[in-house]
Protein backbone atom coordinates (compact mmCIF):
# COMPACT_ATOMS: atom_id res chain seq x y z
CA UNK A 1 0.00 0.00 0.00
CA UNK A 2 1.46 3.64 -0.99
CA UNK A 3 2.17 5.57 1.95
CA UNK A 4 -0.36 8.81 3.05
CA UNK A 5 1.47 11.79 2.94
CA UNK A 6 1.18 12.21 6.84
CA UNK A 7 2.79 8.80 6.61
CA UNK A 8 5.37 9.75 4.57
CA UNK A 9 6.36 12.47 7.03
CA UNK A 10 6.07 10.75 10.04
CA UNK A 11 9.16 8.26 8.73
CA UNK A 12 11.26 11.46 8.03
CA UNK A 13 11.75 12.36 11.52
CA UNK A 14 14.10 11.24 14.27
CA UNK A 15 14.45 11.32 17.71
CA UNK A 16 17.74 12.25 18.90
CA UNK A 17 19.14 11.50 22.54
CA UNK A 18 22.43 13.14 23.92
CA UNK A 19 24.35 12.28 26.79
CA UNK A 20 24.86 16.20 27.99
CA UNK A 21 28.84 17.02 29.21
CA UNK A 22 28.43 17.82 33.36
CA UNK A 23 25.86 15.12 33.26
CA UNK A 24 22.03 15.20 32.23
CA UNK A 25 20.10 14.06 29.50
CA UNK A 26 18.66 16.00 26.44
CA UNK A 27 16.40 15.03 23.49
CA UNK A 28 15.27 16.73 20.47
CA UNK A 29 13.97 16.35 17.14
CA UNK A 30 16.29 15.57 13.72
CA UNK A 31 15.07 15.16 10.51
CA UNK A 32 16.03 13.26 7.30
CA UNK A 33 17.37 15.64 4.14
CA UNK A 34 19.06 15.35 1.02
CA UNK A 35 22.54 16.86 -0.16
CA UNK A 36 23.17 17.09 -3.64
CA UNK A 37 20.90 15.46 -4.80
CA UNK A 38 21.62 14.49 -8.09
CA UNK A 39 19.10 11.34 -9.55
CA UNK A 40 19.37 8.56 -7.50
CA UNK A 41 22.70 9.95 -6.19
CA UNK A 42 22.33 12.18 -2.82
CA UNK A 43 24.19 12.50 0.46
CA UNK A 44 21.63 11.31 3.10
CA UNK A 45 22.07 13.80 6.39
CA UNK A 46 20.02 13.99 9.58
CA UNK A 47 19.25 17.69 10.44
CA UNK A 48 18.42 19.21 13.97
CA UNK A 49 19.49 22.95 15.96
CA UNK A 50 23.35 23.38 17.41
CA UNK A 51 21.75 23.54 20.49
CA UNK A 52 20.20 20.59 20.56
CA UNK A 53 23.81 18.78 20.36
CA UNK A 54 25.96 21.18 21.95
CA UNK A 55 28.03 19.83 24.77
CA UNK A 56 26.57 15.99 24.13
CA UNK A 57 29.09 13.72 24.75
CA UNK A 58 27.26 10.60 23.90
CA UNK A 59 23.81 10.53 21.58
CA UNK A 60 21.65 8.00 20.41
CA UNK A 61 18.86 7.32 18.14
CA UNK A 62 16.37 4.71 16.38
CA UNK A 63 15.78 3.61 12.71
CA UNK A 64 12.82 1.46 11.72
CA UNK A 65 13.91 -1.42 9.55
CA UNK A 66 12.68 -2.25 6.09
CA UNK A 67 10.54 -4.98 5.20
CA UNK A 68 10.95 -7.24 2.66
CA UNK A 69 7.84 -5.33 0.36
CA UNK A 70 10.49 -2.02 0.74
CA UNK A 71 8.00 -0.52 3.41
CA UNK A 72 8.51 0.15 6.86
CA UNK A 73 8.96 -3.02 9.43
CA UNK A 74 6.90 -1.01 12.35
CA UNK A 75 8.34 -1.55 15.37
CA UNK A 76 11.39 -3.48 14.60
CA UNK A 77 14.62 -0.89 14.99
CA UNK A 78 18.09 -0.59 15.03
CA UNK A 79 19.46 1.31 18.13
CA UNK A 80 22.73 3.83 17.25
CA UNK A 81 24.87 4.56 20.00
CA UNK A 82 27.65 7.04 18.88
CA UNK A 83 30.39 9.04 21.08
CA UNK A 84 31.82 12.07 20.55
CA UNK A 85 28.48 12.92 19.48
CA UNK A 86 29.19 17.13 19.22
CA UNK A 87 31.90 16.63 17.13
CA UNK A 88 29.99 14.49 13.89
CA UNK A 89 27.87 17.31 13.34
CA UNK A 90 28.03 20.10 10.38
CA UNK A 91 27.33 23.59 11.78
CA UNK A 92 25.63 25.60 9.55
CA UNK A 93 28.55 28.36 7.96
CA UNK A 94 26.71 30.99 9.54
CA UNK A 95 27.49 31.71 13.46
CA UNK A 96 24.54 32.49 14.12
CA UNK A 97 21.87 30.16 12.34
CA UNK A 98 21.36 27.51 14.72
CA UNK A 99 21.30 24.80 12.30
CA UNK A 100 23.56 21.26 12.27
CA UNK A 101 23.76 18.38 9.49
CA UNK A 102 25.18 14.82 10.57
CA UNK A 103 26.25 12.47 7.80
CA UNK A 104 24.78 9.36 7.78
CA UNK A 105 26.34 7.48 4.74
CA UNK A 106 28.46 5.82 7.01
CA UNK A 107 26.39 4.21 9.20
CA UNK A 108 23.78 2.92 6.71
CA UNK A 109 27.02 1.58 4.56
CA UNK A 110 28.28 -0.09 7.65
CA UNK A 111 24.42 -1.60 8.36
CA UNK A 112 24.01 -2.79 4.90
CA UNK A 113 27.33 -5.09 5.62
CA UNK A 114 25.30 -7.25 7.73
CA UNK A 115 22.27 -7.39 5.52
CA UNK A 116 20.14 -4.50 7.22
CA UNK A 117 18.39 -2.06 5.65
CA UNK A 118 16.23 1.02 6.96
CA UNK A 119 13.27 2.70 6.01
CA UNK A 120 12.85 6.54 6.20
CA UNK A 121 11.97 9.26 4.06
CA UNK A 122 14.10 12.11 3.21
CA UNK A 123 13.28 15.09 2.60
CA UNK A 124 15.19 17.13 0.17
CA UNK A 125 15.20 21.45 -1.32
CA UNK A 126 12.92 20.50 -3.58
CA UNK A 127 10.20 21.17 -1.21
CA UNK A 128 11.70 23.97 -0.23
CA UNK A 129 9.24 27.06 -1.73
CA UNK A 130 10.35 28.85 -4.86
CA UNK A 131 9.60 32.43 -5.55
CA UNK A 132 5.71 31.13 -7.45
CA UNK A 133 5.03 28.98 -4.24
CA UNK A 134 5.53 32.45 -2.17
CA UNK A 135 3.58 34.09 -4.20
CA UNK A 136 0.92 32.34 -4.37
CA UNK A 137 0.57 32.68 -0.41
CA UNK A 138 -2.43 34.68 1.43
CA UNK A 139 -1.50 33.92 4.80
CA UNK A 140 -2.60 32.18 7.32
CA UNK A 141 -1.53 28.93 5.43
CA UNK A 142 -2.08 25.49 7.91
CA UNK A 143 0.94 24.53 9.14
CA UNK A 144 2.28 21.28 10.67
CA UNK A 145 5.84 20.18 12.81
CA UNK A 146 6.56 17.00 13.38
CA UNK A 147 9.03 15.94 16.26
CA UNK A 148 9.24 14.42 20.02
CA UNK A 149 7.62 17.15 22.55
CA UNK A 150 8.77 16.93 25.96
CA UNK A 151 10.72 13.73 24.33
CA UNK A 152 7.55 11.51 23.64
CA UNK A 153 6.81 9.47 20.99
CA UNK A 154 5.43 5.84 20.31
CA UNK A 155 8.52 3.99 21.61
CA UNK A 156 6.63 0.73 20.28
CA UNK A 157 5.89 1.82 16.69
CA UNK A 158 9.13 4.53 16.41
CA UNK A 159 6.87 7.24 15.36
CA UNK A 160 6.75 10.75 16.54
CA UNK A 161 4.16 13.32 17.23
CA UNK A 162 2.19 15.62 15.00
CA UNK A 163 1.19 19.34 16.00
CA UNK A 164 -0.66 21.34 14.09
CA UNK A 165 -0.97 25.12 13.78
CA UNK A 166 -0.54 28.37 11.34
CA UNK A 167 1.49 31.08 10.19
CA UNK A 168 2.06 33.49 12.48
CA UNK A 169 3.84 35.91 10.73
CA UNK A 170 4.06 36.40 6.85
CA UNK A 171 6.60 34.10 5.63
CA UNK A 172 7.34 35.85 2.22
CA UNK A 173 8.64 38.51 4.88
CA UNK A 174 11.82 38.19 6.82
CA UNK A 175 10.45 38.21 11.16
CA UNK A 176 12.70 41.00 12.53
CA UNK A 177 15.34 40.72 9.23
CA UNK A 178 16.05 37.20 9.55
CA UNK A 179 15.87 34.36 7.51
CA UNK A 180 13.18 33.50 10.09
CA UNK A 181 8.74 33.27 10.36
CA UNK A 182 6.71 32.40 13.36
CA UNK A 183 3.99 29.90 13.86
CA UNK A 184 1.14 29.92 16.12
CA UNK A 185 1.53 26.48 17.60
CA UNK A 186 2.18 24.62 21.15
CA UNK A 187 6.62 23.94 20.90
CA UNK A 188 7.79 21.95 23.72
CA UNK A 189 11.22 21.00 25.09
CA UNK A 190 11.87 18.27 22.55
CA UNK A 191 10.47 19.83 19.73
CA UNK A 192 13.76 21.41 19.20
CA UNK A 193 14.97 20.52 15.40
CA UNK A 194 11.50 19.67 14.15
CA UNK A 195 10.31 20.46 10.49
CA UNK A 196 7.61 22.91 9.94
CA UNK A 197 5.63 21.88 6.87
CA UNK A 198 2.89 23.36 4.73
CA UNK A 199 0.96 20.58 4.93
CA UNK A 200 -2.86 21.21 2.96
CA UNK A 201 -3.88 17.88 1.62
CA UNK A 202 -7.21 18.32 -0.34
CA UNK A 203 -7.99 21.71 -1.16
CA UNK A 204 -5.71 24.63 -0.81
CA UNK A 205 -6.42 28.68 -1.34
CA UNK A 206 -4.14 30.51 -3.49
CA UNK A 207 -4.66 34.00 -4.51
CA UNK A 208 -5.97 33.31 -7.71
CA UNK A 209 -8.20 30.19 -6.76
CA UNK A 210 -9.52 27.47 -4.34
CA UNK A 211 -7.38 24.69 -5.77
CA UNK A 212 -8.53 20.63 -5.60
CA UNK A 213 -5.10 18.84 -4.86
CA UNK A 214 -2.66 19.25 -2.50
CA UNK A 215 0.64 21.52 -1.23
CA UNK A 216 3.39 19.99 0.73
CA UNK A 217 5.95 22.35 1.48
CA UNK A 218 8.94 22.53 3.81
CA UNK A 219 9.05 25.84 5.19
CA UNK A 220 11.47 25.81 7.80
CA UNK A 221 13.06 23.99 11.25
CA UNK A 222 12.42 24.96 15.03
CA UNK A 223 14.58 26.98 17.06
CA UNK A 224 13.01 28.83 19.64
CA UNK A 225 9.99 30.87 21.05
CA UNK A 226 8.97 34.29 23.16
CA UNK A 227 8.10 33.07 26.37
CA UNK A 228 6.87 35.52 29.27
CA UNK A 229 9.23 35.38 32.41
CA UNK A 230 7.96 35.62 36.08
CA UNK A 231 8.42 39.43 36.00
CA UNK A 232 6.13 39.32 32.90
CA UNK A 233 8.69 40.46 30.75
CA UNK A 234 9.00 38.71 27.05
CA UNK A 235 12.56 36.91 26.28
CA UNK A 236 13.42 34.56 23.33
CA UNK A 237 15.35 31.77 24.08
CA UNK A 238 15.92 28.59 22.27
CA UNK A 239 13.48 25.70 23.02
CA UNK A 240 15.41 23.26 25.41
CA UNK A 241 16.83 20.05 25.36
CA UNK A 242 16.02 19.07 28.56
CA UNK A 243 12.86 18.25 30.91
CA UNK A 244 13.94 20.50 33.51
CA UNK A 245 13.06 24.25 35.07
CA UNK A 246 14.57 26.82 32.92
CA UNK A 247 15.36 30.23 35.16
CA UNK A 248 13.60 32.59 33.22
CA UNK A 249 10.77 30.66 31.46
CA UNK A 250 7.58 31.16 33.14
CA UNK A 251 4.52 30.81 30.77
CA UNK A 252 4.96 29.94 27.19
CA UNK A 253 3.18 32.58 24.19
CA UNK A 254 2.29 28.94 22.05
CA UNK A 255 4.41 30.66 19.47
CA UNK A 256 7.37 29.82 17.54
CA UNK A 257 10.82 31.15 15.83
CA UNK A 258 11.13 28.98 12.83
CA UNK A 259 14.66 29.02 10.54
CA UNK A 260 13.34 29.58 6.99
CA UNK A 261 14.16 26.47 4.96
CA UNK A 262 15.95 28.37 2.49
CA UNK A 263 19.37 28.64 5.13
CA UNK A 264 19.64 24.46 4.56
CA UNK A 265 20.86 25.72 0.83
CA UNK A 266 24.20 26.73 2.62
CA UNK A 267 24.95 23.05 3.26
CA UNK A 268 24.61 22.09 -0.77
CA UNK A 269 28.09 21.14 -1.88
CA UNK A 270 29.38 21.10 1.54
CA UNK A 271 29.62 17.62 1.69
CA UNK A 272 31.03 14.49 -0.50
Amino acid sequence: MEPSPAEQIAHSTVRIECDLAGGGLGTGTGFFYSLNRQGESHVPVIVTNKHVVAGASNGRFLLTLRNDDGGPDIGNTKAFQLDNFQDRWVPHPEPDVDLCVMPIAPLLREAEATNTQFYFISLDKDLIPAQADLEDMVGLEAIVMVGYPNGLWDQVNNLPIFRKGVLASDYKRDWNGKKEFLIDAACFPGSSGSPVLLFEVGSYQTRKALVMGSRIKLLGVLYAGPQHTVEGDVQVVTVPTQKKAVSIVGIPNNLGIIIKAEQLLAFEGLLK
